[in-house]
């Protein structure tokens, strides 16, 4: 009972804030996401009725404390549906630098959720794998269908999972990434969202711009969906800089780089800014122009990565498995 899975990680375009269910993990309100690539967490899970406990291990550190209870939800809850009461042995590795903002919580979990529901012996399209991964991340169950996705908020799984949106801007988009070092605290900013008092006004708008996003990727119109996904970057950041613990996660470096963002856009560049939690920055340019946009962020002495679009999480081959 042993599989293995990987997935890509997320850049929110319209991102979820604060959750109504902590344990379920149902946020607020509906989200959309693209998911990035070749970055990626790949994940082995085996259910062993000889082992004595679960073991967590992630990047080659043993996880425990808060870490450990996220996923011991997914694991008891792949157990309680596959009827096994078998310890885990699970193992996973990240591609890319994790916690200072690229959503390597959604890769994680999307690859924890596909690896675990395989090896228990499950059999589950990809939307209701993503009601597993949510459990972990409501930004994983996006990561599980992949590409561009949208989780749409409700009380149970039958509503609160995610689909995919069909578009042709994922053969065109490119995604620098301004790697700012920076330890977020993610988890806290969501658990104090609703004590905002732009928490309301955020609430006011948020269907529009799900509605406003659909149909811009819909209808392949890259300004109007990455112009809205700046927006509501900053959005984000004034619910979470005005809650009670007044969350400023950005870095001077962070500012530069929407101040250079902004000045190529004046000389005609199509290209946006958009942060999650965190201080680095997705720059989401076209294939025709990610090479000058690349070189002026490298040129602010901040290391980069460009991505492309990544698919759904996939089961891999058993010569893929981590142990």
């Amino acid at each position: 009972m042993k599989a293995t899975a990987k997935a890509h990680p997320i850049q929110g375009l319209v991102k979820y804030h604060g959750m109504r269910n902590e344990e379920l993990r149902l946020p607020y309100h509906d989200s959309i996401s693209v998911c990035t690539a070749p970055s990626h967490t790949r994940t082995t899970a085996e259910f062993d009725p000889d082992r004595s406990a679960d073991e967590y291990v992630v990047d080659g550190e043993r996880v425990d404390d808060r870490g450990a209870e996220r996923l011991e939800g997914v694991v008891d809850h792949v157990r309680e549906r596959a009827g096994i009461d078998h310890r885990v042995r699970f193992e996973s590795v990240n591609d890319f630098p994790t916690n200072i903002g690229f959503g390597s919580s959604a890769s994680g979990f999307a690859a924890a959720a596909v690896a675990l529901a395989t090896a228990a012996g499950l059999e589950l399209d990809r939307p209701e794998l993503s009601t597993i991964a949510r459990r972990g991340s409501a930004s994983a169950a996006r990561a599980v269908t992949g590409a561009f996705s949208h989780l749409r908020t409700g009380l149970d799984d039958a509503d609160c999972r995610s689909e995919r949106i069909e578009t042709g801007l994922e053969d065109d988009l490119r995604i620098v990434a301004a790697e700012i070092p920076a330890f977020k605290h993610t988890a806290q900013a969501h658990e104090e969202a609703a004590d905002s008092h732009m928490f309301g006004a955020r609430m006011a708008h948020i269907h529009e711009q799900i509605a406003t996003m659909r149909n811009a990727l819909r209808e392949e119109d890259f300004d109007r969906a990455f112009e809205l996904a700046e927006h509501d970057s900053l959005s984000l950041a004034a619910t979470t800089m005005t809650g009670p613990s007044g969350w400023v996660y950005w870095q001077p470096e962070t500012l530069e780089v929407f101040e250079t963002v902004r000045t190529l856009r004046e000389d005609d560049v199509p290209v946006y800014f958009s942060t999650d939690t965190g201080a680095s920055v997705y720059i989401n340019t076209t294939v025709d122009h990610v090479d000058r946009v690349e070189s002026e962020i490298a040129d602010l002495g901040i290391d980069t990565r460009v991505w492309g679009v990544g698919g759904p999480a996939t089961v891999l081959e058993e010569s893929d498995a981590l142990f």
